[in-house]
């Protein structure tokens, strides 16, 4: 896995290469789910079939993200893409003494790619679901990993580890709450997914007050959602009904549509899709205000900017 990922140069950093050959996935995903003819099945490490055994650990290793978590029938915990992992924690730009606030525990594998980067007590790690915390902690420590597991609101940061150099959510989010922004140290980055793509912000302290402000990065991105928090999916693209089929097809339409549906209709967001020649998601990026937030193409001040909801 490793091998692939630096091939396809995903891993330019030596120091995640080292991460990843050092951290085993398979603690992590001791099952998943995998989607089949009739619906999803579970693989695990206990199977007593030899070759089921065979084809978890195989996907274990393999460059995809895994369901580890089902709640009436719906995902509600997966273990991300490695080679999306590689990508976030590369923006992160962590260096030696950072202290990392990750936001969505999951398996804690991230988490534990996080400590043996930085050291145990320099990576927290928050989620609103007791199951999962608990899950995550046993396979930290099966992995020689202990470092913070909080169980609460993600959207409140963890005030009392703060202030934090680095904010790493793995959840989807509708707009970036103002508490990750309050808790962060002046100079820290927020790589986090957003509609569908991933935004990384640096925070500064200006005349005006703190200011956390940056571009979306190329690549597009799925994650679960914040627990709680309202995310645009399926619906957007309901909603955008009466536009053309293949229009909704196109993944950067879609992304704008995710990004503007608080605030501009779709046959708004097609007008500025036409006019602005299909823009890529690095044309698109996000303010964070003590006043509020919103998302923006090409310039924060420009002509095209439009208010995000409150988190």
């Amino acid at each position: 896995m490793v091998r692939n990922m630096a091939a396809a140069g995903a891993l330019p950093d030596p120091a995640w290469r080292d991460a990843f050959q050092a951290v085993p996935r398979h603690l992590f995903v001791p099952y998943y789910y995998v989607e089949g003819s009739g619906g999803s099945r579970r693989l695990w490490s206990g199977d007593p079939d030899p070759e089921a055994r065979w084809r978890w650990l195989s996907g274990a290793y393999a460059d995809t993200a895994l369901g580890t978590r089902m709640r009436d029938g719906r995902l509600v915990s997966s273990s991300s893409q490695p080679s999306l992992m590689a990508g976030m924690l590369t923006e992160l730009d962590v260096r030696d003494g950072d202290r990392v606030l990750e936001i969505g525990a999951g398996t804690g594998y991230n988490a534990a790619l996080l400590a043996h980067r930085l050291g145990d007590g320099l990576v927290t790690t928050v989620d609103l679901d007791p199951e999962i915390t608990e899950s995550a902690r046993v396979h930290l420590a099966e992995s020689g990993h202990r470092p913070t597991v909080v169980t609460g609101d993600g959207a409140r940061g963890c005030p009392e580890r703060a202030p934090f150099d680095r904010i790493i959510a793995t959840c989807a989010l509708p707009s970036v709450p103002r508490a990750w922004v309050a808790q962060s140290a002046p100079g820290a980055r927020i790589v986090a997914p957003l509609a569908t793509g991933l935004v990384s912000l640096r925070v500064a302290d200006t005349p005006e007050g703190r200011v956390a402000q940056g571009p979306f990065l190329a690549t597009s991105a799925f994650f679960v959602a914040l627990r709680g928090a309202p995310v645009p999916g399926e619906e957007v693209a309901e909603r955008a009904s009466g536009l053309p089929r293949n229009l909704l097809a196109n993944d950067l339409f879609r992304f704008l549509l995710a990004l503007s549906a608080y605030a501009l209709s779709p046959e708004e967001a097609h007008r500025l899709w036409r006019h602005e020649h299909r823009p890529q998601r690095q044309r698109y990026g996000v303010t964070v205000t003590g006043e509020g937030q919103w998302a923006w193409l090409d310039d924060p001040h420009g002509p095209h900017v439009w208010p995000l909801p409150a988190t």
